[in-house]
């Protein structure tokens, strides 16, 4: 080796710095809000967005989310105005804008209801990387429900993935996370 010959890094030959990946998450949407107003990922100014996908005739996770989520909003104090929690369906066929804002006056934090054709409605999930897929079940509503991704996202104002918060997370867990991310 010659030291007077400078090293090239591994990971940017030349001392080039690494090209930035893109974020794992795009955050985009066009969907429509429990009061029926069109909305997408700017619609919400400068508010943090803490987006969960989920549908109004879940049994188990979605009512267990949404109250975790909703209480570790109100365990932020005034910070929780930094954000807006929203809640995304993943069966518009079930969840119109009227069963939405039904839905999530249930619980805290202030969520509003997002809903909107099947096809706005693949595109968000799309975007957000959820799974969700109906499956027959004689005991549901209708007869089916909807598996699905149960993380909630935090993203940015307009939209930029900042993290994700798996549902095995505790409500003290998710408060500290909201909080790093906020301040």
């Amino acid at each position: 080796m010659n030291p007077s010959k400078p090293v090239s890094s591994c990971c940017g030959a030349g001392g080039q710095a690494a090209p930035e990946r893109p974020a794992p998450i795009d955050g985009r949407f066009e969907l429509i809000d429990h009061f029926g107003r069109p909305v997408n990922e700017r619609s919400f100014g400068d508010r943090h967005l803490l987006v969960f996908f989920g549908f109004s005739h879940c049994a188990v996770v979605c009512p267990r989310e949404l109250a975790k989520l909703g209480t570790a909003l109100e365990r932020l104090g005034p910070l929780a105005q930094r954000v807006q929690a929203l809640y995304v369906t993943v069966d518009p066929q079930r969840d119109d804008p009227a069963s939405m804002r039904a839905y999530v006056a249930r619980y805290p934090g202030g969520f509003i209801g997002l809903t909107g054709t099947i096809e706005q409605v693949a595109a968000a999930k799309k975007s957000y990387r959820v799974f969700a897929e109906p499956v027959p079940d004689a005991d549901a509503p209708d007869g089916y429900v909807v598996p699905h991704t149960a993380f909630a996202y935090l993203m940015a104002p307009g939209g930029r993935y900042e993290t994700h918060l798996p549902d095995a997370l505790g409500v003290d867990a998710v408060v500290e996370r909201l909080r790093r991310h906020l301040v």
